[in-house]
């Protein structure tokens, strides 16, 4: 009998698959009749390629927002900063004064080898003039982008040198980084900032965990704000590292994809120091199955501000051209059954305008204008602590946006740039003086100082550009702008991990997170949310 039952399930699927099968090829020849009619007797001439891609990207838009179609002019660039890598001549680069800077030159790349140097002016790309000719970002990347082993020429201004100076660079694969930073920030306690969750992700986060480690890092900080997330997978090696053998980090799970489970191994090797991870409402993706993983099991506290809350899984799939789409095909669920996907039944402007909406709301200022259903309500699986699902990962512990740092003033001054342009001509002037002063970071640190004629610099430079001092605002912000400016210098003279170390010395979240890790009674109270 039992075997009957199983052949009548079995033919039954096929019946169901076939029915579908059908009904596919069926709208299939529908739409196809449509373009044959429109290219034998519409009125005008129309691009049957772009009516299909129009309607390939409205058919997507009303599935989710996460659904999306990719153009194969634009696969390559999408793809890039989560494969690690591109091919090219190994410069960061900005556009000032319709000029094309180098920024700083990429260790062990091809033109460090070569000798370019960060502040050198790139006149000529390939015997092509690119200054004064309206350049873009786009153009540039183009220009200097291409395939491994190929090669370009430059023509190159040097300050302080009569001549103009050629360069001939071989191409080369360059590393992109998705950690930003790793340091300790006192004695115990270590920092590690991720920028997004790509193919090197798992690698230089255990390379980061290593040094650490070897620096007596006895707790941590996983600084997530900001991350929009990226590989599922790389997501679930981080957790590896924290977590012990055989614990639930995430499941997926949809209409015809089955629940697949995603356990945890016994090679992590940071399983028993305490934890802190920073959220905010642009963590995303694999930032929240990190975030919800830790905050399921207790194993360390969430601090920030409520995440962006997306829980759908994409997969790509081929197109004939050469285009593809990525397409929604589960949801992901913390261990607790967590789905924290937002609702986005109003559509996609409502779905965009979320963080906006959370702002006027007052969330970003008050934990309390923030209000979840019983219906939501799940209990953590070691502590039994309330959190909720539907819409990101709440925080354990709060911290409210920073409204000094929105001032209008100093977001102009970034936004227009006029602060990063005064770094360059500064560190163009001084560079020598700098370098020779402060051989070693920490002097930096403790010794210089933005002075007040530096300020009025930018604020000079700023009026150029339209932009009004007042004088209350101004002193509102000047602390921060200081900050700024010292961390981008570090930066530019060390590396980004030097940036990091200037900025966070007075951020909230930073100062809250230590301030927890440094007292266990204090960790150990709201881990057991009491």
């Amino acid at each position: 009998m039992r075997n009957v039952v199983s052949i009548c399930l079995v033919g039954l699927f096929i019946y169901v698959g076939e029915l579908k099968a059908q009904s596919v090829k069926n709208q299939a020849i529908k739409y196809q009749n449509l373009l044959a009619l429109i290219d034998a007797f519409y009125v005008d001439t129309v691009s049957l390629e772009r009516l299909t891609e129009d309607a390939i990207v409205k058919v997507l838009a009303e599935l989710d927002p996460h659904s999306v179609y990719i153009s194969k002019d634009e696969i390559q660039e999408m793809n890039e900063p989560l494969q690690g890598s591109f091919s090219g001549i190994g410069i960061q680069f900005n556009i000032l004064r319709d000029t094309l800077m180098v920024v700083a030159t990429i260790p062990g790349g091809p033109s460090e080898k070569v000798g370019l140097r960060a502040g050198d002016r790139i006149l000529k790309i390939d015997q092509e003039n690119v200054a004064a000719i309206g350049l873009k970002n786009n153009d540039v990347r183009k220009s200097l982008r291409g395939d491994k082993g190929t090669i370009v020429s430059l023509v190159v201004k040097r300050k302080r040198e009569k001549e103009l100076i050629d360069f001939v660079i071989t191409r080369d694969n360059i590393p992109i980084y998705s950690l930003d930073a790793s340091y300790m920030i006192n004695d115990e306690i270590g920092y590690i900032k991720l920028n997004r969750f790509a193919a090197t992700t798992s690698d230089e986060f255990l390379e980061a965990l290593i040094k650490l480690k070897a620096e007596n890092m006895k707790d941590m900080i996983l600084d997530l704000r900001g991350n929009g997330g990226g590989y599922m997978q790389a997501a679930i090696e981080i957790v590896d590292q924290l977590f012990k053998a055989e614990q639930l980090i995430v499941y997926t799970q949809g209409l015809t994809n089955p629940r697949r489970e995603n356990i945890s191994t016994a090679k992590g090797i940071f399983k028993e120091g305490k934890v802190v991870v920073l959220l905010d409402e642009g963590a995303a993706s694999a930032s929240e199955i990190v975030a919800g993983a830790i905050q399921d099991w207790d194993r360390g506290l969430i601090l920030g501000r409520r995440s962006f809350g997306k829980g759908l899984v994409q997969r790509q799939f081929p197109l004939s051209d050469g285009s593809m789409i990525r397409l929604t095909t589960a949801h992901y669920y913390t261990p607790t059954g967590r789905c924290i996907q937002k609702p986005y039944e109003k559509g996609l402007e409502d779905y965009h305008l979320d963080i906006l909406n959370r702002y006027k709301s007052g969330e970003m200022i008050s934990a309390d204008s923030i209000h979840f259903p019983d219906s939501l309500k799940y209990n953590t699986l070691v502590k039994n602590r309330i959190v909720y699902g539907g819409g990101g990962i709440m925080p354990d512990i709060f911290i409210p946006i920073d409204t000094t740092a929105n001032f209008k003033y100093f977001n102009l001054l970034v936004r227009k740039n006029v602060v990063y342009p005064f770094v360059v001509n500064y560190m163009d002037r001084n560079l020598k003086k700098l370098r020779s002063k402060y051989t070693k970071f920490e002097d930096f640190e403790k010794d210089f100082e933005v002075s007040e004629e530096m300020l009025q610099e930018i604020v000079a430079m700023g009026e150029k550009e339209g932009i009004k001092k007042n004088e209350e605002d101004y002193l509102a912000v000047v602390d921060d702008l200081k900050l700024h400016v010292k961390a981008l210098l570090a930066r530019d003279l060390w590396e980004s991990s030097e940036y990091y170390k200037v900025v966070n010395k007075n951020n909230d979240f930073i100062l809250k997170a230590v301030e927890v890790l440094s007292k266990p009674k204090l960790y150990h109270k709201e881990l057991d949310n009491e």
